[in-house]
């Protein structure tokens, strides 16, 4: 690579020197300790959760500014979960070669080039808290059902935000505090909590299924669609928040014990898994309850008061706050790996790739997790969860391009993983994405701008010029010659 080259935007991450880096971090190495099963817990416990608990109901229901698309919050996860899966195998055969900490911040940087590394970095970064704050939210929605069903009720001023006529969530902040804490105890410790806390969430979704089969009403199914098509397209565009837990996921890639094996196999089987829970708990909560009567923040449990099952409902109450609060350290761990990747690659001050003993980025945990705790306590639930999509569908986007350009640029680079029907299934995992961030709202658009804007800034006065790859950089590395 020429000089010039070495100071151009576009100038690209070498794979080889990537791996050389996580071995000359002078913060310290993140430590491998996760297998395939905790890989796969990983990737379950953030897609399966608030998608099922709180925005299946209500996307169902509807708000005021979305109208409910009723039994056929079935098809919007079809919709989304088609769209996801093309971008899955793209992200499968990048973790297969690339098993590093950083996800679709990685990707790109490798294939397209440091500006688009960086572009995608700077989105998760927004994005994964943002995800943390909205679990968060669903969490505190669950709280709140479960204390009126013991006849307690808190105040609105302190469980929701300015616009929905509170002041501040403080469970949802208190519930994001409490993740960061679990986090900051180490991978290791994280995994199993995350291990167990999986299994308990597939018990209680088949529980609910299981028990629910047997009050639905087939007249609740009627009729399936309410309100036409196009309300059930926006509908996808929201739950899409609840089908791509695996991204987060793939950046503990660094983190796993044989990565190169086992990411790709954990991303499938997480997706797999979730669609087939996510299908029949759809159907089970439609069919048991109007979907004009369910309960927008606690759905499952206004299903089961519905049919004089109180006391399920408090039992799914309780049980859905420990299940939904896996999505939570999956997309914390999440932000604090791309956090740490981007900083170890000089992007941001290397202050931030700093690990403890046990190999936990303590500073970027803490300061993530407070992040997410200020989202959570001033913002509606849809807000943040449409800001977060369109973030996410963005990544996508990246990631399925990067995986075409680099299955030719690279053909040699051994893969563990090869997605099929190159490159058909990439492009179409780019089109369904582009096409369910048009449906999202325009104040989406916007924040989102804004962020991009602040990110790019940042680039150009810092990272820039403090990049490993910059020969002028005080951070500078020779790049690895192949």
């Amino acid at each position: 690579m020429s000089t010039r080259d070495q100071r151009s935007i576009w100038r690209r991450m070498p794979v080889e020197q990537m791996e050389d880096e996580e071995e000359r971090n002078a913060g310290g190495k993140l430590a491998k300790s996760l297998g395939l099963w905790q890989l796969t817990a990983i990737g379950v416990g953030g897609i399966i959760g608030v998608g099922i608990f709180s925005l299946a109901g209500l996307v169902a229901h509807g708000d005021a500014d979305n109208p409910g698309v009723g039994p056929a919050v079935l098809v919007a996860f079809l919709i989304a979960g088609l769209a996801s899966a093309a971008a899955a195998v793209s992200y499968a055969e990048f973790a297969g070669m690339i098993p590093r900490a950083g996800s679709a911040y990685t990707y790109g940087y490798v294939a397209l080039g440091e500006v688009i590394g960086w572009f995608i970095g700077w989105d998760l970064l927004l994005e994964y808290i943002a995800i943390v704050a909205v679990v968060a939210i669903g969490i505190s929605g669950y709280l709140e059902a479960l204390l009126d069903g013991l006849g307690l009720t808190l105040p609105t001023s302190i469980t929701a935000s300015a616009e929905e006529g509170g002041v501040v969530n403080i469970p949802a902040v208190l519930i994001c505090l409490l993740v960061t804490f679990i986090l900051s105890r180490g991978t290791k410790t994280f995994g199993r909590f995350e291990l167990v806390a999986v299994a308990i969430k597939i018990l209680l979704i088949l529980a609910i299924i299981g028990l629910g089969v047997f009050y639905v009403d087939a007249g609740n199914y009627d009729p399936f669609m309410p309100a036409g098509f196009g309300p059930v397209l926006t509908g996808a565009a929201t739950v899409f928040f609840a089908v791509f837990g695996y991204d987060a996921m793939s950046t503990a890639a660094e983190e796993a014990e044989d990565g190169k094996q086992h990411m790709p196999k954990a991303i499938v089987i997480s997706l797999v898994i979730a669609m087939l829970l996510y299908v029949a708990a759809t159907l089970v909560l439609t069919g048991m309850q109007d979907y004009r009567e369910i309960d927008p923040t606690a759905g499952f449990a206004s299903a089961f008061e519905s049919v004089g099952l109180s006391v399920i409902a408090s039992i799914i109450s309780v049980f859905a706050v420990l299940s939904i609060l896996t999505v939570m350290l999956t997309f914390l761990l999440g932000v604090t790996r791309v956090w740490f990747s981007m900083s170890r690659d000089g992007l941001l001050p290397r202050w931030f790739a700093q690990v403890d003993r046990s190999g936990t980025p303590q500073r970027v945990t803490w300061i993530a997790g407070i992040g997410s705790a200020v989202l959570a306590g001033v913002f509606p639930i849809r807000a943040v969860a449409d800001l977060t999509n369109i973030g996410i569908l963005s990544a996508f986007i990246v990631v399925c391009v990067a995986v075409i350009l680099f299955r030719y640029t690279r053909p040699d680079t051994p893969r563990s993983f090869r997605l099929p029907f190159m490159p058909f299934v990439p492009a179409f995992g780019v089109l369904a994405s582009l096409f369910l961030i048009w449906q999202l709202p325009w104040e989406t658009w916007a924040r989102f701008g804004v962020w991009l804007l602040i990110g790019f800034v940042i680039y150009f006065a810092y990272g820039r010029k403090h990049s490993l790859l910059d020969p002028d950089s005080p951070n500078h590395r020779r790049p690895v010659e192949r």
